[in-house]
């Protein structure tokens, strides 16, 4: 159950609006989405306990890391996340860290008003890795 999450959340690829999206930094992938959570399918929201509401946005994170054969692994990672809104207000975003088998990744949740146009700027620690920040901007619609 809680794999469906992950791949509803990170394989969004057919919605346009709600891709995934990653930033490659050497042998370190990031990955990122944001999305309503009034769209994750209410087994799936209950499983992670989070609230089902066009109010609410639920942002999900991946570090990957080259392994020695050059495969992508997940790895843990310490994240810190915040969102500003197109009129500057600025909410921090908690992370929490969810591990399944050998996958890790990270949910959050934020509040916010529809249409609205998010910016969200992440600073991401992996051991022996320098500290990388990206940000990017999400549009939410009615």
């Amino acid at each position: 159950m809680k794999a469906l999450l992950l791949a509803f959340a990170m394989g969004m690829a057919a919605v346009p609006a709600h891709a995934e999206i990653a930033q490659k930094f050497g042998s370190i992938e990031i990955h990122y989405n944001a999305l309503p959570t009034d769209e994750l399918l209410p087994d799936v929201a209950r499983a992670y306990r989070i609230e089902r509401s066009k109010t609410r946005g639920l942002l999900t994170m991946s570090v990957l890391k080259k392994n020695q054969v050059g495969a992508l692994t997940p790895v843990p990672a310490r994240i810190s996340v915040y969102a500003t809104t197109l009129t500057q207000q600025l909410a921090n975003i908690d992370l929490r860290e969810i591990k399944e088998g050998t996958a890790v990744y990270y949910l959050g949740e934020f509040r916010m008003a529809l249409p609205d146009t998010l910016k969200f700027t992440a600073t991401v620690e992996v051991a022996g890795e320098p500290r990388r920040e990206i940000t990017f901007e999400q549009k939410f619609y009615k």
